[in-house]
């Protein structure tokens, strides 16, 4: 959960404001991983190098990225906006040290966050087998 300033915020909080919108998405990690290796530039036109460097201290990257691209996506879906409308790296997926997801917006995902009213979300990453899956919560 991440807070209109990009920093995490209590659990305790997650009953408190509106629901601006919900996204969720499936990404199948094979898809991906051939997408990646016949277009290599793709990865830092999807990721930060933040992002790159958590996932890539696992054996298998792919899933963990699979699952931050997931999130991309729903974030985009929960904003209401499709993906001309914002760069991939404009939605960050962070990790606390808890292991727990959040979100930093910037560029014209944070633009349009900001206009639609979101000061907080809530962010679920899962993979197993051959998916990964991501649900977004965008509140008020």
């Amino acid at each position: 959960m991440t807070d209109r300033d990009d920093a995490p915020t209590s659990v305790g909080a997650a009953g408190v404001g509106t629901v601006v919108g919900v996204g969720t998405d499936l990404v199948a990690v094979d898809r991906l991983r051939t997408a990646l290796e016949r277009t290599p530039s793709l990865l830092h036109r999807l990721f930060t190098p933040a992002e790159q460097a958590r996932c890539g201290r696992h054996a298998d990257p792919l899933p963990h990225l699979a699952a931050r691209f997931a999130a991309k996506e729903a974030t985009m879906k929960a904003l209401g906006r499709g993906m001309s409308a914002m760069s991939f790296t404009d939605v960050e997926v962070l990790t606390a040290a808890d292991g727990s997801p959040s979100l930093r917006l910037t560029g014209r995902a944070r633009q349009v966050a900001d206009t639609v009213g979101v000061t907080s979300w809530l962010v679920s990453l899962t993979h197993d087998g051959p998916m990964a899956h991501a649900v977004v919560l965008a509140r008020t």
